[in-house]
């Protein structure tokens, strides 16, 4: 039998998660940081992880037992690594799992791990069904892929489409590193922050960003303008990875970023995250660099290519930034009560280490993303916790 299907438009009111929503030629661009911010930065690297939609969901109330939901996804793939799998396309029914696929086709961009060079290469349109579902009226929920710039070309249901009312629930805004955009996380649920808003309760914005959370002042301004009812930033892998700065540096820069997400939510409870365990930048400065030896074993790894020695000189690792996170906290905190302060240690630790191993020396894998989310929520969000949600 032939389905009957409906066509629904794109409009912002489906949509949760997203700063800015895109027109395009080929359909509809959800960004994690707006025009202004983007139009500072010329990186290709922000450009890349800003427009992947890592927490952007669409959200609507219907009552079809059929979905299909056009695309135009744009793929990665390193240059003497392994096939990175397909970007995951979640499906909530009412709030619980109810399936999951992914998108064939779409654009690729390759990239030279060891010069940095990337070329793209054009491929069509994929759709994501899902069927069977139940006929009746229900609040279905599609999380876009994490890993994967997700263009979308068009929305077609076997039922009506409306969009449901904001829930009442408290907004979470949180900014981070590539840990915090989903790195080797299995899906878009699967997040530690998506893990982390669905135990405690709350509306994720997830402005984790891989390889980006770099202090940058147009990110602090996004969040400033950005309504939300807890906040949580998490600093510090980045800036070693790319040693952007040295210590000298980074004590103001904090201070300044700080400063102006505070213009914006002057009272709103703020949690300082500091980075999660990684061995290999513990008392090594960056810059990190991808370990050409696994690469010619087809696998994807990274080493830390700083001395030690340096850090008499200001270089940064994770040890020295989780003391100075911890003397800025201690300082702003006298005059600003809801500033809080979350050593990453306490989500993954030496124990998590040793059961838990990162898999390329730098990001935690699926696993690891929950046990981070689970703790995150029972930490930070919980009851008497510093982000402890309130109903709106």
């Amino acid at each position: 039998m032939t389905t009957a299907w409906i066509t629904t438009p794109f409009t912002e009111d489906l949509f949760r998660g997203a700063l800015e929503l895109e027109r395009t030629e080929r359909g509809l661009l959800p960004h994690r940081l707006p025009a202004r911010a983007r139009a500072q930065c010329a990186d290709p690297q922000l450009h890349l992880v800003e427009s992947q939609p890592s927490g952007v969901r669409l959200v609507f109330r219907t009552r079809a037992t059929a979905i299909e939901l056009d695309t135009l996804p744009t793929k990665r793939a390193y240059i003497g690594a392994p096939p990175r799998p397909d970007g995951v396309y979640d499906l909530l029914v009412d709030g619980l799992p109810a399936g999951s696929t992914s998108v064939t086709g779409g654009d690729t961009l390759t990239i030279d791990m060891s010069t940095g060079a990337a070329e793209r290469t054009s491929g069509p349109v994929g759709t994501a069904r899902f069927t069977g579902l139940s006929a009746g009226d229900k609040v279905v929920e599609i999380w876009l892929p994490h890993n994967e710039t997700t263009e979308l070309v068009a929305l077609r249901t076997d039922a009506p489409v409306e969009p449901v009312p904001e829930s009442g629930r408290p907004v979470w805004l949180h900014h981070g590193s590539s840990i915090s955009h989903g790195s080797d996380a299995a899906s878009p649920t699967g997040v530690w922050p998506a893990v982390a808003a669905s135990l405690g309760g709350v509306e994720l914005i997830n402005l984790g960003l891989g390889g980006s959370a770099l202090l940058d002042p147009f990110t602090a301004r996004a969040l400033r303008d950005t309504p939300a009812d807890v906040i949580s930033v998490k600093i510090g892998i980045n800036l070693v990875n790319t040693d952007l700065m040295r210590l000298r540096a980074f004590g103001p820069a904090v201070h300044g970023f700080l400063d102006t997400v505070r213009e914006g939510h002057p009272g709103t409870p703020l949690l300082v995250v500091s980075p999660i365990l990684c061995p290999m930048h513990e008392d090594t400065p960056g810059p990190t660099m991808p370990d050409l030896s696994a690469l010619s074993e087809g696998r994807l790894a990274f080493r830390a290519a700083g001395d030690p020695a340096e850090v008499a000189q200001g270089k940064l690792t994770l040890n020295g930034i989780r003391e100075e996170l911890a003397r800025i906290v201690a300082q702003r905190s006298a005059d600003d009560p809801h500033l809080h302060l979350l050593d990453g240690r306490e989500l993954y630790g030496e124990a998590d280490f040793t059961e838990l191993p990162l898999p390329d020396g730098l990001h935690p894998d699926a696993t690891a993303h929950r046990r981070i989310g689970e703790r995150f929520a029972a930490l930070a969000l919980a009851p008497d916790k510093p982000l402890a949600p309130r109903t709106r």
